[in-house]
């Protein structure tokens, strides 16, 4: 089934692009740069120490430059995507997305450049001199037959790995594929018939690297737009279409599918019918990969030949040929055993690591990112989904070890199980696992409440919503001023976006009652709670949530945090023997680390905080990561003992008495919770296997000062606080969040609600 969750508009795309600091990447300093030493360090006169060192031994320039971490994601824009010839500048996008990728999957520094020229000679002298700067070339979006020549060019005068990514990365996605599709349907490579339609660059290098890997020359048929490829032939050929012609009487791509086994499709929209895919050998294999529409639907597909294994290029289907299975982590293999060159030992390495892992067990993070399907090796799935954390720990060792057995690695790596912990630990969990959470909220869709319905970035938060298939959103708010909003903003009519208008709701009457029920042994009379539910959309939204109406609510645009939270808990209760808390997840360059409580008690006691601890790590493991709770004082382990490290100190005694299932420790000062090397140092005795990654604080005021000051002062992420500790899911935003913010603890909201067992108001 198509999967219409992962569209997007043109109007959130520029948005996205636009909004902040335009554009995906901005460059950072990896050295502090705070006081006069640290810039006669970094730059002069400190600076000419490494200069003369790398003079000397041009190779150490590895060690004393980020030269080996770098990248170089360089286009002239003649085949932007599936958008043609748009030129260097239109293709910038593209590449500082690409740059995006590098980092977010591979940890690679990857910096576009976009060369303005169409003629090879001057492209090719343009990059050729660039090698000092860059430990690769990853070469992006130029057309064939020019890529061609320019890759082998380049390869030829320079001493770092070359790679065109539509070509090779297309090509070692496809062949891991195959390898599996193959496996399932009981094939051997060297003897299946494979019909290409398309010969351009990945056409071609898909060709080149299924033949390397044994599948034989006469078996595979290449057609274009004049049709197949053959000995015969003499009209539209050039070299590297040549290359692989073959003797057959076949002259069409209808009468090449005739018996097939394997259709490559690298072409267009609609170039295969049902009536060929009947043709097509048993439990045919058909990977249509054109983009953005495939050759043919799967779904076409399905409804003639439900024996075939499918695979295209879209993430709303099964099997997406996706290129960033691979080049993020060819690329980390490479860098980190300096590779000269990337060659086919290196490629079919790669294929056969990504193809592996799809037949690993896979772990519970990836299940839950596509919760409902099960994922097992299958023909709906014959290659990892692309968060699979595992790609990282799987891919780079493999293409490191054939880089050094087949005599291109410069820095061969000897411990290659040391290295492998080294790839997990560049990369933190923390953007994994939000998304195994939007999968599985995605496969287990809730009706959620956005309380402050008239408000801009609420009706976009809950559009955005639906489109990314989260749940049902409920704007409050009336109807006529929401309509008008949305067309304001250009924002199509949502089928089944439900509006209610507290004050004229059928509900009105039963919300009263159950309000009045909850508040007239607090002073409330029934008018107070009338007026509360017709006025008050906060009020109003969680009686739809208590009252079974709505799964989960999200509101704080138009309200003090604190203002919102007295509203909620006039009708949601804290859940029995729990206190209210908000868990604050800052995501740092390095680490992650949780704060708690950055939301709700003020001082509190003893009790109280062991109650933050263990509700805190309870989320942190849900969340999918191990706790480590700091117990976080002004003191460390007694000294001094002012009064608010007493407290700090009863919370540490209570949990020795409960037995709890986590790490924790205390009290202790924020500086030895996260530096771990400084805590065994002084405090050789802390109950801590690694530095803390959840901090418990004494008070609220220290909790907030701490968030928000990481929050200003950029470096990381904040998410958060996330409330925890109520009967029913309810987030509450800060008022300055934006619609990302927003629709992520709306997400955050509607999890809980899938997760976890909420009983009574």
């Amino acid at each position: 089934m198509k999967d219409e969750s992962a569209h997007v508009s043109d109007r959130e795309a520029l948005l996205m692009h636009s909004s902040g600091r335009p554009g995906k990447i901005e460059i950072r300093a990896t050295k502090p740069l705070t006081t006069q030493r640290d810039l006669s360090l970094a730059y002069s006169p400190g600076v000419a120490a490494p200069c003369m060192e790398i003079q000397r031994d041009p190779t150490l320039a590895y060690d004393y430059t980020a030269k080996g971490n770098l990248v170089a994601i360089i286009s002239n824009g003649t085949a932007v995507l599936g958008l043609g010839d748009l030129g260097a500048l239109a293709a910038k996008p593209v590449m500082e997305g690409k740059a995006v990728l590098f980092k977010r999957f591979a940890d690679i520094d990857g910096l576009d450049l976009e060369v303005d020229t169409r003629d090879v000679d001057e492209f090719v002298n343009c990059v050729r001199y660039l090698g000092p700067s860059f430990g690769g070339i990853n070469l992006e979006d130029i057309r064939a037959p020019e890529c061609f020549i320019i890759e082998q060019r380049l390869r030829e005068l320079m001493d770092i790995p070359i790679f065109h990514d539509d070509q090779h990365g297309t090509a070692i996605i496809t062949a891991a594929a195959l390898i599996n599709a193959c496996d399932l349907t009981g094939r051997k490579l060297e003897n299946v018939k494979v019909v290409v339609n398309g010969a351009g660059a990945a056409a071609i290098a898909c060709v080149e690297l299924i033949k390397a890997m044994g599948v034989h020359h006469d078996n595979v048929i290449m057609c274009d737009t004049k049709g197949a490829i053959h000995l015969d032939r003499t009209e539209g050929l050039n070299q590297w279409k040549s290359a692989h012609a073959v003797k057959t009487d076949t002259r069409t791509l209808k009468e090449a599918l005739v018996g097939a086994d394997v259709f490559l499709g690298l072409s267009v929209k609609g170039a295969v019918t049902q009536e060929m895919i009947t043709e097509m050998a048993d439990k045919p294999l058909i990977f249509a990969m054109a983009n953005p529409d495939p050759e043919i639907d799967p779904d076409e597909v399905t409804a003639v030949r439900p024996d075939a294994i499918m695979a295209t290029g879209r993430s709303d289907y099964p099997n997406q040929i996706n290129n960033v299975l691979g080049f993020p982590y060819i690329f980390r293999g490479a860098l980190d055993v300096r590779a000269t060159t990337i060659n086919d030992d290196m490629k079919i390495a790669a294929a056969r690591a990504i193809a592996r892992l799809a037949r690993e067990d896979v772990p519970d993070e990836v299940d839950a990112a596509y919760a409902g399907q099960h994922l097992r090796y299958g023909p709906e799935y014959i290659i990892p989904a692309p968060f699979d954390p595992r790609l990282i720990t799987a891919v780079p060792p493999a293409v490191a070890q054939a880089a050094m057995d087949s005599g291109v690695a410069q820095k061969p790596i000897i411990d290659m199980e040391a290295y492998k912990v080294e790839l997990s630990a560049r990369l933190d969990p923390t953007a994994d696992t939000l998304q195994a959470i939007f999968d599985e909220i995605r496969a287990n869709p809730r009706r959620i409440v956005f309380a402050e319905g008239e408000e801009e970035k609420s009706i976009r938060a809950a559009v955005a919503f639906h489109n990314a298939g989260y749940g049902q959103p409920i704007l409050i708010g009336r109807v006529d001023r929401i309509k008008a909003k949305m067309k304001e903003l250009g924002l199509p009519d949502i089928e089944g976006l439900e509006i209610h208008n507290a004050r004229l709701s059928d509900n009105n009457q039963v919300y009263t009652d159950f309000l009045y029920a909850r508040l007239q042994r607090q002073g409330a009379l029934l008018r107070d709670c009338q007026r509360m539910v017709n006025q008050d959309r906060n009020v109003f939204g969680a009686c739809m949530v208590a009252m079974g109406n709505a799964d989960a609510m999200v509101t704080g645009l138009t309200r003090n945090y604190h203002v919102a939270l007295d509203e909620i808990t006039r009708v949601l209760d804290p859940k029995p023997d729990q206190c209210i808390l908000g868990l604050t997840m800052m995501v740092a360059r390095e680490r992650t680390v949780f704060l708690a409580d950055t939301a709700v008690n003020f001082t509190p006691d003893g009790k109280e905080l062991a109650d933050i601890a263990v509700q805190a790590a309870a989320q942190v493991r849900r969340l999918g990561q191990e706790p480590r709770v700091a117990m976080v004082s002004f003191s460390n382990f007694g000294n001094p003992m002012p009064e608010r490290t007493q407290v700090v100190r009863d919370a540490v005694a209570l949990l020795d008495e409960m037995d709890v299932n986590f790490e924790y420790d205390g009290e202790m000062n924020v500086d030895v919770a996260l530096d771990y090397k400084l805590m065994m140092n002084a405090y050789p005795f802390a109950r801590l296997s690694a530095a803390a990654n959840v901090l418990i604080m004494p008070g609220l005021n220290a909790a907030s000062v701490a968030s928000a000051l990481m929050q200003q002062l950029g470096g990381g992420t904040v998410i958060g606080p996330l409330l925890q500790g109520l009967s029913k899911p309810a987030q509450i935003v800060h008022m300055g969040a934006t619609v990302a913010d927003i629709v992520t603890m709306g997400a955050l909201a509607v999890h809980d609600a899938v997760t976890s067992s909420y009983t009574g108001p």
